[in-house]
């Protein structure tokens, strides 16, 4: 049985990696900001796995408040085996472009709380020799785009902050996985027009996730063709690409 942490288990994405999880009778600590939703997947996910789910709602922004909710996780399940970390928000870019203000506030959310709860939870698995940390980025992260290159900073400089981390774990039994998402049909993405064969559903992202935890992936695009996709892109010249409109 494996104990998992989930912090922003109420994203479209951890629910359903949680579900794929809790097929094999694993036991959850949930951590998300609306309680009301975080209580109705907790007593799904009870249904599922046959196990008691613990949890909490917590502001994630207060990075002060993060040692001691690792702490408390980890009394409740006994020790953390896998933690996955899937909050985060999808700024205004056209906004944030007129506000410094929004702007260190979505990097704020999507690269500094996420960099913190990496470091703390990379130590506690250092010291006990072993555990799985599971980040959710996006391709937004390997090249900056004019319509999205705030939210694309944020996951680039976590992109960045994992693959050190992976380095300097490697060998100590500590599995770091950097989840580099593509298009998926979640509440986040509902402002989109969500056609054409690059779009993919949460549970096709969340088979990905639990299938690199199982292969002991390092990086993985998900869907699988982002990789080739965002590999064209990354090589587009920079004198060309500064006059695309992707």
């Amino acid at each position: 049985m494996r104990n998992i942490l989930i912090i922003g288990a109420t994203s479209a994405i951890a629910e359903a990696t949680a579900r794929r999880f809790a097929a094999s009778g694993a036991r959850f600590y949930l951590v998300g900001r609306k309680a009301e939703k975080l209580a109705a997947i907790a007593r799904d996910l009870e249904i599922r796995s046959g196990q008691p789910v613990q949890g909490e709602s917590l502001d994630l922004d207060r990075l002060e408040q993060h040692p001691a909710l690792l702490d408390r996780a980890a009394q409740a399940l006994g020790g953390i085996d896998i933690a996955l970390l899937a909050h985060g928000t999808l700024p205004d870019q056209v906004a944030c472009q007129q506000s410094v203000d929004l702007t260190l506030a979505a990097i704020h959310t999507n690269a500094l709380s996420v960099i913190s709860l990496a470091t703390l939870l990379a130590n506690a698995f250092e010291a006990r020799g072993r555990g799985t940390l599971i980040v959710i980025g996006s391709v937004a992260g390997d090249r900056g785009r004019q319509n999205n290159y705030v939210y694309g900073a944020a996951k680039g400089m976590v992109g960045l902050f994992l693959q050190g981390l992976r380095n300097r774990l490697s060998g100590k039994g500590v599995q770091v996985i950097t989840v580099k998402a593509g298009f998926v049909d979640t509440p986040m993405t509902a402002a989109f027009e969500k056609k054409g064969l690059l779009w993919a559903q949460p549970d096709q992202i969340a088979r990905g996730i639990v299938a690199a935890v199982e292969h002991r992936r390092d990086v993985v695009y998900l869907p699988w063709f982002w990789r080739w996709v965002m590999a064209v892109i990354r090589h587009i010249p920079e004198r060309v690409f500064k006059h695309m409109k992707l």
